[in-house]
C-alpha cells in the first residue's frame, strides 16, 4: 500500500460515527462527489435487492453506464459493496 494511501484508509478507520464519516467526507469531497458516491451506494443496495435497472434509475437518476459500472463491480469486484452496503438480501 502506498503511503498516501494509508493516510486516507486510516482517517477513515479513525471514524467512529456516522457524523464521523459524513465530516470527514465534507472536507475531502465536492458537494458533487459526495452525491455521486451516495447515488452508487444506494444502486448497489437496490441491486443487492432484486431491483430492475429501470427501477433503480427512476428512483436514483443514476446514468445508465454509471449503474452498468456499480452492476460489475458487485459481480466482479473485491466484494466492497457486498460486505459493507446493508440490504435486505443480506
Amino acid at each position: 500500500m502506498n503511503a498516501h494511501a494509508e493516510v486516507l484508509y486510516g482517517a477513515l478507520l479513525n471514524c467512529k460515527t456516522q457524523s464521523d464519516v459524513q465530516a470527514l467526507l465534507e472536507d475531502l469531497c465536492t458537494f458533487q462527489e459526495q452525491e455521486q458516491m451516495i447515488q452508487r451506494a444506494y444502486a448497489a443496495k437496490m441491486l443487492m435487492e432484486g431491483n430492475t435497472y429501470a427501477d433503480i434509475i427512476a428512483e436514483t437518476d443514476i446514468s445508465s453506464a454509471t449503474l452498468s459500472r456499480v452492476s460489475r463491480a458487485l459481480q466482479h469486484g473485491s466484494g466492497g459493496y457486498k460486505k459493507f452496503i446493508p440490504s435486505q438480501e443480506n
